[in-house]
């Protein structure tokens, strides 16, 4: 099997590198280019292409792979909410994924936006390195004997719950599942979850009734001085609304890894690009926000997972026997 990887960095070589000698029928070449309508023709005499969270899996490009002979799209991510799984339907491409790779190295990263927005390790970092020892804009909170509200309670989320528990913190969450491995957290309604939490982080798929779910509306609910901390999809907060509420301060301090406007941006260099729209230039503005990029998985365990996951299913794809809770449903 020939794979053509798109978009892929250095760590992601280095990754897939190390294990491909276990896989004798797996080939695999690289490209920096992330797929669309125009790279997708790069797939011609490939069984099989992989791609990111941010790649282009539209209709348009699914045609152009069909068209191409892929019959197989491996992402080495969990989510695959840019993958058009009605045109793969239509076409009879399959569609594998990495569910699980490492619950942990996300929830540690929210953690980390969560403690850093909070006592302004960011601001603290550029005065001292500025010999500037005031400590003046730079008050936290004590996390400890707050709330926090964790909504969505799946993996990712679960680790969270079990970090702010060891912070000594009171765990909520709000989940249409409640997960029977937390016996600790206290299961409630999303509005009580925003009402009466320090600390919210947002664990959650997106879907259609998720989208915008942290809106006008539901910041009014929240506390006055809450930490807001997103990790899962950018398109989970209006940001148009956030931004108000930030002007507003109904925020202590807002950490996050995903924000709408990030596809042009993710994993991208662009310190000499004048940026042509103005979310992630204003969410930068304010010094009570942290903002990094879509880098919570990214560790070296978690890299590993995904390599081996992603190449699993190439693998078991040959043989003919899917690893069924690693398919995508059309």
């Amino acid at each position: 099997m020939r794979i053509l990887f798109y978009d892929t960095k250095k760590y992601d070589r280095e990754s897939f590198d190390k294990i491909l000698p276990k896989y004798k029928d797996i080939e695999i070449e690289y490209t920096e280019s992330d797929i669309s309508v125009k790279t997708a023709r790069y797939a011609a005499g490939f069984d099989a292409i992989c791609a990111f969270v941010s790649s282009d899996l539209s209709r348009e490009v699914f045609e152009v792979l069909a068209r191409e002979g892929v019959r197989l799209v491996l992402m080495r991510c969990a989510g695959f909410n840019n993958v058009d799984l009605k045109a793969a339907k239509k076409h009879d491409i399959t569609i594998l994924r990495v569910p699980g790779y490492s619950p942990e190295a996300v929830a540690e990263h929210a953690m980390a936006l969560a403690l850093a927005c909070n006592r302004h390790i960011h601001k603290g970092y550029i005065k001292v390195r500025e010999n500037n020892f005031s400590l003046v804009g730079l008050t936290g909170i004590n996390f400890h004997n707050k709330t926090a509200g964790i909504i969505g309670t799946g993996k990712i989320g679960a680790a969270m719950c079990r970090i702010c528990r060891g912070f000594g913190m009171r765990v909520i969450a709000y989940d249409i599942y409640q997960n029977p491995d937390l016996d600790f957290v206290e299961y409630a309604k999303l509005d009580e979850v925003l009402e009466n939490s320090d600390l919210i982080s947002l664990h959650c798929p997106l879907t259609d009734d998720s989208y915008h779910m942290i809106n006008e509306k539901t910041i009014k609910k929240m506390k006055d001085n809450v930490v807001l901390v997103n990790t899962s999809r950018g398109a989970l907060i209006d940001t148009e609304d956030l931004i108000k509420g930030i002007r507003a301060h109904k925020f202590h301090s807002v950490g996050l890894d995903v924000y709408e406007e990030e596809t042009e941006n993710v994993f991208e260099n662009r310190e000499d690009d004048i940026m042509q729209t103005s979310i992630t230039s204003r969410l930068l503005s304010f010094p009570n926000v942290i903002v990094t990029s879509h880098q919570a998985f990214l560790t070296e365990e978690a890299l590993e997972a995904i390599s081996y996951t992603t190449l699993e299913n190439a693998q078991s794809y040959l043989e003919g026997h899917i690893i069924e809770q690693n398919e995508v449903a059309k």
